[in-house]
């Protein structure tokens, strides 16, 4: 039997898992924390976001991503690995009502993953190049097995709080120990560059909106300017400059929906100081004008979810 056929009734259990735990399209939390199930039964349109560190198993359907000039088309059987938080453009490819997108996606706490490379016995890394953030390969049955024991909880809720840690232990070993494992790896080493480029990420997502000077970006990685511009685009696919750009320009987004704020507002807002250049980016990222691109969405656009 092929893996493909093998994996064919546990992704139909995983399916009837998410259907049954959800009311419609859209996202979904659980009572497993950090696991959160989500569904279309239609295609969608691009969707912007910031893609945190998690695992994203598709049970059915298939769905693109974006990251800078790469992308990654996965679909039923595959599954979506972020290390770190990535600015994505993402599209549901192929869903319909009798057989809608269904994935389960688990949020990564990566001091756990850090932890479970300890016992694992593979943190000799030391300064290996960094890898891509973000990765996806071929799910394999243990790794599905371990997902699915997950979500059955649901079924339990008495059991969720003593055998889920277990069950979220077991996923980050799969995860660990797949063929694209190392990546994983990296990305926690102790002593590794990706490490350092991972509080880079983590200061710029909270002083986005102040002016970015390199030199202090890199001291609190801990590396130097020529280092972090080599590693960091190493790991996001952009330079700290784009990823700088791509998280403002998705706050303003954000706040042009939910303040219901002007253009020029949310401009300032995440660090603009000039209007002309605020309009003209947002409308190269997302299509419209920021006021235009406003009032297409609050009048039914549809958005969806990244992951």
């Amino acid at each position: 039997m092929t893996e493909a056929l093998a994996l064919e009734p546990r992704l139909d259990e995983l399916s009837s898992l998410i259907v049954r735990y959800t009311d419609g399209d859209g996202i979904h939390p659980t009572a497993v924390p950090r696991m959160t199930f989500l569904r279309s039964a239609v295609p969608s349109g691009l969707i912007h976001d910031v893609h945190e560190p998690s695992l994203c198993v598709v049970a059915q359907g298939s769905k693109r991503v974006m990251l800078g000039d790469e992308v990654y088309d996965y679909g039923g059987g595959c599954y979506l690995v972020a290390t770190v938080d990535l600015p994505v453009c993402a599209e549901i490819l192929d869903a319909t009502a009798e057989a809608p997108y269904l994935c389960l996606k688990l949020g990564f706490d990566m001091n756990e993953v850090a932890d479970m490379l300890l016992a694992v016995g593979e943190s000799a890394l030391g300064n290996a190049p960094p890898a891509r953030g973000l990765f996806m390969s071929r799910a394999d049955a243990p790794l599905v097995d371990a997902v699915l024991r997950l979500a059955r909880l649901l079924e339990a809720p008495q059991d969720i709080a003593a055998l889920a840690p277990l069950a979220e232990r077991e996923i980050i070993y799969r995860s660990l120990k797949s063929d694209e494992g190392r990546r994983l790896s990296r990305a926690v080493s102790a002593n590794g560059h990706a490490r350092r480029i991972a509080r880079a990420v983590a200061w710029l997502k909270a002083h986005y909106a102040e002016p970015l000077r390199i030199d202090t970006l890199a001291s609190h990685a801990g590396m130097s300017a020529s280092s972090l511009h080599e590693h960091f685009k190493a790991v996001t696919a952009m330079t700290p400059v784009q990823y700088q750009k791509q998280l403002r320009l998705q706050e303003a987004r954000r706040l042009l929906m939910s303040d219901g704020i002007d253009a020029a507002t949310a401009g300032h807002r995440v660090g603009y100081e000039s209007p002309s250049q605020f309009s003209r980016e947002y409308s190269r990222l997302f299509g419209a004008p920021p006021a235009r691109d406003a009032q297409r969405l609050r009048n039914g656009v549809r958005v969806t979810f990244p992951a």
